[in-house]
């Protein structure tokens, strides 16, 4: 009977090491460079969403609210979220009949609201008026307390047709009334308020980029703010930021560089991605 002697199954086993070393060799690379390119595009997608959420969450800033610092190794970007936004019914606009809103009557609390009322959460949701933002008091949202007097921020108490009640009417304090030459007004949600975003800088250990909300107004930018809710929008971050507010007139220009890495060594992977976030700022 035909068989095969130990000699010949030894060479047949270090023959087929040999092949299946020199096919190593050739594959190693396309594997390697697959799992890279997998490695990159999920590090890319993350970015981008991550740069998406921030470009969407500015765009709806209130105007003036942007405020951009470093403190230590971390960039700090806050501003006031808004929800909507109207027209309130004045005595300047032409109008001959309905509830105007008086910046002179502080028992004054309620207003019509020209066209379709934008979405409103009554007691929850702040009523804001001209913001100018930092260092123009008292058009400046950021002034403490939910139900701030002399400024112009109020909280919306009730919604009834289009008929908008208020808390309070710090108007009526400031000297002089400062109203909007177009009579615009924003809803501010009070579940969200004032939202910042913090990175480690360009240069410094990477970590974490942050989105924290509802933690309240505050005169000072808390760097970092203190309570309210956070979420984390990616790991192995660092950024470069810029930001000029007043850019071409009433418009702003926030400018974020967003890097990303992952692995170590010779497996380390990084994507470098920019974005620019036109700020409008027309009050």
């Amino acid at each position: 009977m035909a068989g095969f002697t130990l000699v010949e199954m030894v060479i047949v086993i270090v023959i087929t090491g040999i092949l299946a070393a020199v096919v190593a060799i050739f594959i190693r690379a396309p594997v390697q460079g697959y799992f890279d390119s997998v490695r990159r595009a999920e590090l890319t997608d993350q970015a981008d969403l991550a740069l998406r959420r921030i470009t969407r969450d500015v765009r709806l800033a209130l105007p003036n609210s942007v405020r951009v610092s470093t403190v230590g190794n971390v960039h700090y970007i806050e501003f006031i979220m808004t929800r909507s936004g109207g027209r309130y019914r004045d005595v300047s606009d032409g109008s001959t009949g309905g509830d105007f809103l008086s910046f002179s009557d502080a028992a004054d609390l309620s207003f019509d609201v020209h066209g379709p009322l934008p979405a409103i959460t009554p007691g929850v949701d702040f009523f804001v008026v001209f913001n100018l933002g930092p260092g123009n008091a008292p058009a400046n949202a950021y002034a403490t307390g939910d139900s701030c007097a002399n400024c112009n921020r109020a909280r919306i108490t009730g919604v009834a047709g289009n008929t908008v009640t208020l808390a309070n009417n710090p108007f009526a304090s400031q000297a002089p009334p400062l109203s909007s030459p177009n009579g615009r007004f924003q809803v501010v949600p009070g579940d969200v308020r004032a939202v910042t975003y913090s990175c480690p800088v360009a240069g410094a250990a990477a970590g974490n980029l942050t989105r924290q909300w509802n933690y309240g107004f505050f005169a000072g930018q808390p760097t970092p703010p203190a309570g309210g809710n956070q979420a984390l929008l990616a790991t192995n971050a660092n950024c470069a930021v810029s930001y000029a507010p007043a850019l071409g007139g009433r418009h702003g220009l926030l400018e974020i560089r967003l890097s990303l890495s992952a692995g170590t060594g010779a497996d380390l992977e990084t994507v470098v991605l920019q974005q620019q976030i036109r700020v409008d700022n027309a009050p």
